[in-house]
């Protein structure tokens, strides 16, 4: 039968002394107060200073080789500095995508000006992406993406609509995925290709999608005519034409990182101290959620270390991705339900609560809705 999540084969503690370095940098900003206690930190921490100082110690671009600008470190080493910073609610938003995701994907498929252009910024903390993927009325069926990339004199104009694109009113630029070539529907995901866009070029509209608690991290981002240049330094990102290969190549990145299973693990964390202090009531699932991300951890360390080796980990990666974005949503479920006793005075929980109760339904929508991705792993195990 086939593996579900690839075996762990480096020396679990190997990176004991990253670790801890990366939690004596946590301590230190959290007591000059640039790391409150906060929920979903990876999508609503939005701080540029914060990305800079990371930048500063050698933490971002941090699998991106020499040449380019980065420091040539492996999956693993990125992926312990990348859950101690989760762990602790760091505001890490600005450079997320553009470093879990953007980076392996220009150093697979970007064009030499490409990498030499945005590899040393983002490994700077000076660029900062969104995904152009998702559409109005698409859901998670990228094949129906109606935007359209036309070839004109010099390169391509877009036209189209992307939607739930995080940060795009403060990034730089995002690949978007575009339709080059008509759709055929026996070939649903031929025809696709994919473009870096300027997000302050002419033609691009970016409108806000506020949450029901009144904050700004979505977006509809509208493409009217966007001129996309074409050429040795141009943005046609890969092959035109490739595209649903190049993004589903994309996804073992995005569904698999420690971000899936630790949006909430602050909320959990301050359950546990207000347990142990008493005021909250004591209660057996805490166990059970603590044991569940442990697993989590194992699972998702894995992936990363398929990911260096170069190995097939698509279904892997779904698999944590739906079992850690249930977690955070049964993780924000339990502390709502355990509720706030009367006299608890900690306004930084009852905030954090909030938000996590408010974020918890996007948890298994984004990076592929989990109704989608068990499909997925059933495909990959040979079981439909």
């Amino acid at each position: 039968m086939t593996r579900l999540v690839p075996t762990v084969a480096d020396d679990p503690h190997g990176l004991d002394d990253l670790r801890l370095q990366v939690r004596q940098f946590v301590a230190e900003q959290q007591q000059a107060g640039r790391i409150g206690r906060s929920a979903d930190c990876w999508l609503t921490g939005w701080d540029e200073g914060f990305t800079r100082a990371l930048a500063a110690r050698g933490w971002l671009g941090m699998t991106v080789p020499v040449e380019y600008g980065g420091h040539g470190r492996s999956h693993q080493e990125r992926f312990v500095v990348t859950e101690e910073l989760l762990a602790a609610g760091a505001p890490v938003g600005a450079h997320w995508i553009a470093d879990r995701q953007i980076v392996p994907s220009l150093l697979k498929y970007g064009s030499e000006a490409q990498k030499r252009k945005f590899l040393p910024a983002i490994a700077k903390g000076e660029c900062y992406f969104a995904i152009g993927m998702s559409e109005p009325d698409s859901g998670s069926d990228l094949a129906s993406v109606r935007t359209k990339a036309e070839p004109v004199d010099g390169g391509w104009r877009i036209t189209g609509a992307k939607v739930w694109t995080s940060g795009a009113h403060l990034a730089h630029a995002f690949i978007c995925l575009a339709r080059t070539a008509p759709s055929d529907p026996a070939h649903r995901h031929d025809g696709l290709s994919q473009f870096i866009v300027d997000l302050r070029a002419p033609g691009v509209d970016i409108r806000p999608i506020i949450s029901m608690n009144g904050k700004h991290h979505f977006n509809e981002v509208i493409l009217d005519g966007v001129f996309v240049p074409d050429g040795p330094d141009g943005m046609v990102f890969g092959t035109i034409g490739e595209g649903w290969q190049q993004v589903t190549s994309e996804l073992s990145f995005e569904r698999s990182g420690p971000e899936r299973f630790l949006s909430t693990f602050t909320l959990l964390a301050d359950v546990a101290g207000h347990m142990s202090a008493g005021t909250l009531p004591r209660h057996t699932d805490l166990g059970r959620y603590v044991a569940r991300i442990a697993g989590l951890h194992q699972m998702s360390m894995a992936v990363a270390g398929a990911l260096q080796r170069h190995e097939p980990a698509d279904t892997a990666a779904a698999v944590v991705k739906v079992l850690g974005t249930t977690t955070e949503g049964d993780i924000a479920d339990f502390a709502d339900v355990l509720g706030i006793p009367d006299g608890m005075d900690d306004e930084p929980y009852r905030t954090m609560l909030a938000d996590a109760v408010v974020q918890r339904p996007g948890f298994t929508l984004r990076g592929g809705t989990n109704e989608v991705l068990r499909g997925v792993i059933a495909r990959g195990l040979g079981l439909r």
